[in-house]
Formats: C-alpha cells, sequence, structure tokens
C-alpha cells in the first residue's frame, strides 16, 4: 500500500496547478486528471469494501492480459465512464476532499479479504491484489498526463 500512498502524495504535490492546461497534451486541465484519478481510486475501493467475496469469478481476458503484460495504457484510447468523469472543474478545497478520502480508501484495501473485486469495464472482476495493481497503472497513466502539461508548456 506504500507505492498507492506515494502516489496519492504526487497528486497531493499537483493540486496547486490544478488550472493549468496543455492543449498539445490534453484537452483537459490538470484538475479533471487529478479529480478523475480520484473518483476512480475512491469509486473502486467502495466497490471493493461493500463486495461479496463469494462471488468473485475470474475470467480470461485478452485485454487485461495485454494490458498487465505492457504496463501500459495506451492515450486516447478509451473514454472514461461516466460514473468516473468529472461533470465541473473541481476546487482545491474539493480535489484535497477527495484526496482525504482516498487516503483512508486506500488504508482499508489492506483490511480486505483477497477475493473482494470490483468489475471493472474491460478487465472484468479484478481481485484485490489485481485491483492494486490496476489503480497504480490507472494513476501513473493520468499522473504522466498531468507532467507531459507541466513540462511540454
Amino acid at each position: 500500500m506504500k507505492r498507492l500512498q506515494d502516489i496519492l502524495n504526487q497528486i497531493e504535490s499537483h493540486i496547486p496547478h490544478h488550472e493549468k492546461v496543455n492543449d498539445k497534451v490534453s484537452q483537459s486541465t490538470i484538475g479533471w486528471q487529478l479529480d478523475h484519478s480520484l473518483l476512480v481510486i475512491n469509486g473502486v475501493v467502495e466497490q471493493m469494501k461493500i463486495s461479496n467475496p463469494e462471488n468473485y469469478k475470474w475470467k480470461f481476458k485478452w485485454i487485461r492480459v495485454y494490458i498487465q503484460i505492457t504496463n501500459k495504457i495506451p492515450r486516447g484510447k478509451v473514454r472514461a465512464p461516466k460514473a468516473v468523469n468529472p461533470l465541473e472543474v473541481a476546487s482545491m478545497e474539493d480535489l484535497k476532499a477527495k484526496l482525504e478520502q482516498a487516503r483512508k480508501n486506500i488504508a482499508e484495501l489492506e483490511n480486505l479479504p483477497p477475493k473482494s473485486y470490483f468489475t471493472h469495464p474491460f478487465f472484468g472482476d479484478l481481485n484485490l491484489k489485481t485491483t492494486i495493481w490496476f489503480l497504480k497503472l490507472h494513476t501513473n497513466h493520468h499522473l504522466k498526463i498531468v507532467n507531459d502539461i507541466i513540462n511540454k508548456g
């Protein structure tokens, strides 16, 4: 979980730049990237907490295996589901509140059964171990975009 907490620290360090945008990199602001990442983390962990581990079903999915092998999400290929698509620009206070919730949620992951799960729209059911991998991968994907917005301006 330390790696996830480190990632949350990176998110926190970018909050002051939440209004910055760079059309060469993304149409979205840094705030949107951070907000989306926090919505995903919080939404996924909430689903994990209410899941019934007895209902977990692993299925082979080519797309998941490909992403696991490359450990990279291709840019601009997929749109965020509505549930994790920020509708309005988050303020610094909103982002900080979501960040604090994410810190609590990540800490709670340690206490969940290994077969707690959430259902990803492309990857299918992800158990605790695979969910932690996904959260790291997904959040790092958006942090790379944030870094590009900052550095390619």
